[in-house]
């Protein structure tokens, strides 16, 4: 790893993938992380890949630089590593949320994730791209996406999600959403989730 990327927008799903090439999203990043996480931990080998969700704009900092920053200014250090605990939660709750959540709670999930890391509130996003991320086959992010819509909580139209009503949303995602962003704002001390409609 030569380099850290600190997001100013976008979003970027990090994902692992299974020596037959299975997939599966583990976690998103957006304006309120960085990746690699493992430039923080002095880590020198990433298991993950990274696949942009949305574009958007990055600041780059060689890996050196980073650690010598942190060496030098203790808060930064403190910060970023807050920042890898967060993210580990975030990884452990979308572990669980694939283990106990139905399908249409885990869309809602990532959908209101999403949405707190994008202005607006469309959403870009594909079928496909929902279906490799949540680990389910497309019919299932399709039929999902119909129950979200007929509750009038979402539009969906070809390659974009329209976020209609998300007290609504977070409501159906039940207890799926909210903790990981709880324990964000806890270490940070800003929120990353969006107030309610």
């Amino acid at each position: 790893m030569k380099h850290a990327y600190f997001f100013e927008s976008g979003i970027a799903s990090v994902v692992i993938r299974s020596p037959d090439g299975r997939c599966s999203e583990i976690g998103i990043v957006g304006r309120d992380g960085m990746y690699p996480a493992s430039a923080i931990l002095d880590v020198d080998a990433d298991p993950f890949s990274v696949h942009m969700q949305i574009q958007g704009e990055a600041h780059r900092i060689a890996t050196p630089a980073l650690k010598s920053m942190m060496a030098e200014d203790p808060e930064i250090h403190r910060l970023l590593a807050c920042y890898v605990q967060a993210l580990t939660v975030q990884q452990a709750y979308t572990s669980l949320s694939n283990a106990v959540h139905q399908i249409g709670e885990r869309l809602a999930r990532w959908i209101l994730m999403c949405h707190d890391r994008v202005d607006g509130t469309e959403i870009s996003l594909t079928h496909e791209f929902m279906s490799m991320v949540l680990a389910v086959r497309r019919p299932s992010i399709t039929t999902a996406l119909h129950v979200l819509e007929g509750k009038k909580l979402i539009y969906s139209e070809r390659g974009v999600v329209s976020v209609r009503d998300r007290a609504g949303l977070v409501a159906f995602a039940r207890d799926a959403y909210g903790e990981c962003e709880r324990e964000y704002e806890r270490l940070i001390g800003t929120s990353i989730a969006r107030p309610p409609d």
